[in-house]
């Protein structure tokens, strides 16, 4: 029996992979975890999520990617081989089609990392597109059109804004501001303001379901847990959503900052249709609360957020994957 071919959205903070003929089968953390002493591989994926942050000396959690490319060959090739097993998608003697997504502005070194990686995981052959267009896809956007769409997909590691139309990509560019950024804007304002260190899922927890970047409340407060920094103890304190705005507001801004460019970088008469047809927000990064009106604001065009922006680029590797001879292999 052929394999079946798999749709890979290999993010720096999770990997979803999108199997022909069954859907999204896997959404996993892209983290592993290994003995540093004996090299084995203890846990991958869910499994390794749980222990960050908890693990003792010897025992460390690896993020395989950073900025959605591979910080880490070995790891990520292991992370692939581990959830495409997971999937089912490999049959004992067929190799599957793998199509895999990357940011815009990726180098030719880190495609041929990611390209080496899918094919030591298993792959016969390798398909790349760029994340945009796939994200596009997967919100349900006709792109074969001569009209304009507009597309932002923010991530974990990038944030890609991108105008496409007639199959192409007209303007575009890529950032390495998105969700673990603002995590780690989130961990250096306790640091700085309160002199409390807390980790990265307490950081995340608060960006999700606290941070508020237009018009946030003074009064809302939250309690928040850690490590004061200068006796060692534990500690709690309270910040206001207000807080959560000031911490975010110069990555937001830089975000900000590169739509705007790609917008100026568009032709007149695509930049109509836009204005018309509104910007579409994909990823994890659009369900900051607030960003949706913030933009509107800033951009005066209206902004929407696609109904599953957090497998939009999944869905999209399924429907290139219906078509495959339209798919250049790398």
């Amino acid at each position: 029996m052929l394999a079946r071919d798999i749709g890979i959205d290999l993010g720096t903070t999770n990997v979803l992979i999108y199997l022909k003929g069954k859907g999204i089968v896997l959404n996993e953390p892209s983290i592993v975890v290994v003995d540093t002493e004996t090299k084995k591989v203890i846990a991958v994926g869910k499994e390794a999520n749980v222990m960050l942050g908890r693990t003792p000396g010897k025992v460390k959690a690896i993020k395989p990617m950073k900025d959605g490319v591979i910080a880490d060959f070995e790891i990520a090739e292991i992370m692939l081989k581990e959830f495409i097993k997971k999937a089912k998608a490999r049959r004992a003697i067929a190799r599957p089609r793998i199509l895999i997504c990357c940011p815009t502005n990726i180098t030719p070194v880190e495609k041929n990392a990611i390209r080496e990686a899918a094919e030591q995981a298993g792959a016969r052959k390798v398909y790349i597109e760029e994340e945009p267009k796939v994200a596009a896809i997967g919100a349900g956007m006709d792109i074969s059109l001569p009209v304009a769409n507009m597309v932002i997909d923010i991530g974990g590691g990038t944030t890609d804004v991108a105008v496409l139309s007639m199959n192409g990509i007209v303007s575009s560019s890529s950032i390495k501001i998105a969700g673990n950024t603002l995590n780690q804007d989130l961990i250096k304002y306790m640091k700085e303001k309160y002199h409390l260190l807390i980790g990265e899922p307490t950081a995340e927890e608060i960006k999700i379901n606290f941070a508020n970047i237009y018009k946030p409340s003074k009064k809302e407060k939250k309690e928040v847990k850690g490590r004061d920094l200068i006796t060692g103890l534990p500690k709690k304190i309270e910040i206001t959503q207000n807080e959560t705005k000031i911490a975010l507001e110069e990555s937001i801004n830089k975000i900000i900052k590169v739509i705007k460019n790609v917008l100026e970088q568009t032709p007149p008469e695509l930049s109509s249709d836009i204005v018309e047809k509104g910007i579409i927000l994909t990823g994890g990064g659009s369900l900051l609360t607030g960003l949706v009106e913030l933009l509107e604001e800033e951009l005066t065009i209206p902004v929407l957020i696609s109904e599953s922006p957090l497998t939009c680029v999944a869905e999209g590797t399924g429907v290139l994957l219906g078509n495959v001879k339209q798919l250049q292999e790398e």
